[in-house]
């Protein structure tokens, strides 16, 4: 106890010394002082996991921090969001910092004091709910860079708005979820934003380092569902029978020839993935139908048209050939713009990264083939999307749990750079927005 009060009273006399100095110092010097704070609040997220428009007690937690702040504070935005909005002392820009809040449906296999051990009913099925792709993180790191930015409020030009989202990895079918919603429920106003900032936790890249991409960094995408409808028989005699399952197969086979065939690699690359198949319940029994639920991901408006259209002129001659029906949904339930960088805001603002990380720790990457509804945001306004190494040093990224596997695993020393990184990307964009 007489040790950390020892720290902390250091820290504070650090502080006071800073604030004569440049805002640079302030924050890092700040981020020192709360790290173990959002080291906690990540573990106590990370141990209590909620799905997609269910994270009530995530967003409770959320804004009652952002209610201690002194921040104007709107909950159940797009059902479980929470928006809190700090205005500096300074005329200036509306600066948007997103975080979102969901976990996924994933049975956690970590040894970890925090691991989660929450079980739920997803799609009919028990499973558990994990934080398999850094979420609990963002949370944690944004909760931080407002306490830090609400200290300095003295010294801020403009407007922070804190964007804390539901439901990025998707929701029911036929219904709104996550930034789209958020969007469409005037998230990006009341005040205006003018640009927006993201960062994603990325557990093959490490710690200490931040990637970037210019342009379309992540990919547009669409989930499908193909329904292959056929003519049932008993098993010892196929012949009379259209068999869906066999039929399944071709189309399966044939969707992989649209990106090796189809799609000019030279500029973009593409996916066409099938992730789930189900037909049938005997062995001696074909099936009347079988289901296929997969991904399709682009990184171009053009690309999208062109591979959505061959996996439905694929599918359907396919079955019809076999004298089969194909009913294809896609996108089925969810559809994804391409996450597009805006190119100038991400040259200006690379200097801001760099300082936060230091300029061989922020590194060009290419175009990453996951997605993100952080596209919706960056429709509407200018953004920046990048991405915190979470790699512990020394590990090797193959043999690391990648993102959404229930050995997904983050590095807590990693959360910090995040935190700098936002609370410059803020002080730093309306002098370098001038420029």
């Amino acid at each position: 106890m007489r040790i950390t009060i020892l720290i902390n009273l250091l820290l504070c006399c650090e502080l006071v010394a800073a604030q004569k100095n440049s805002h640079d110092a302030i924050i890092k010097i700040s981020a020192n002082r709360i790290e173990q704070q959002v080291i906690g609040w990540r573990h106590d997220i990370h141990q209590n996991p909620e799905l997609g428009n269910h994270e009530t007690r995530t967003s409770a937690i959320i804004a009652k921090h952002l209610q201690s702040l002194g921040l104007e504070v709107k909950t159940g935005v797009a059902v479980t969001g929470v928006v809190g909005i700090l205005k500096g002392d300074k005329p200036g820009p509306v600066i948007a910092l997103r975080a979102d809040m969901d976990a996924l449906p994933i049975i956690e296999k970590n040894d970890l004091p925090f691991a989660s051990k929450v079980m739920t009913i997803y799609n009919g099925k028990e499973t558990g709910v994990m934080h398999a792709c850094g979420h609990d993180a963002h949370v944690a790191i944004l909760m931080g860079v407002a306490e830090i930015l609400s200290g300095m409020k003295k010294e801020l030009k403009g407007t922070v708005k804190f964007i804390f989202q539901p439901a990025e990895e998707g929701g029911p079918k036929g219904e709104e979820f996550g930034a789209e919603r958020m969007v469409k429920e005037g998230v990006l106003e009341n005040p205006k934003v003018d640009v927006i900032f993201g960062l994603h936790m990325d557990a093959l890249l490490e710690i200490g380092k931040i990637s970037y991409h210019p342009g379309a960094a992540l990919a547009g995408t669409g989930d499908m569902r193909i329904t292959i409808k056929g003519k049932p028989s008993h098993g010892s005699q196929p012949w009379l029978s259209v068999d869906p399952i066999v039929v399944s197969a071709e189309i399966i086979n044939s969707l992989q020839t649209i990106v090796s065939r189809n799609v000019n690699l030279t500029e973009n690359p593409a996916v066409v993935t099938i992730g789930a198949i189900s037909g049938g319940n005997r062995f001696n029994i074909i099936s009347e139908q079988v289901e296929m639920l997969g991904t399709v991901r682009t990184f171009s408006d053009a690309d999208e048209k062109l591979v959505f259209s061959r996996v439905r002129q694929v599918s359907e001659k396919t079955a019809e050939a076999a004298g089969a029906t194909a009913i294809v949904e896609l996108p089925y339930s969810n559809h994804y713009p391409v996450t597009f960088n805006n190119e100038l805001l991400t040259k200006v603002m690379l200097p801001s990264l760099q300082k936060s990380a230091g300029s061989d720790n922020v590194v060009l990457k290419p175009a990453k083939t996951g997605s993100e509804d952080f596209s919706f945001y960056a429709q509407k306004v200018p953004g920046l999307f990048f991405f915190l190494g979470g790699l512990p040093k020394g590990n090797d990224p193959k043999t690391a749990g990648p993102h959404h596997t229930p050995e997904f695993i983050i590095d807590d020393s990693s959360f910090k750079t995040g935190v700098i990184a936002f609370c410059n990307l803020v002080f730093d964009y309306p002098e370098l927005n001038k420029k």
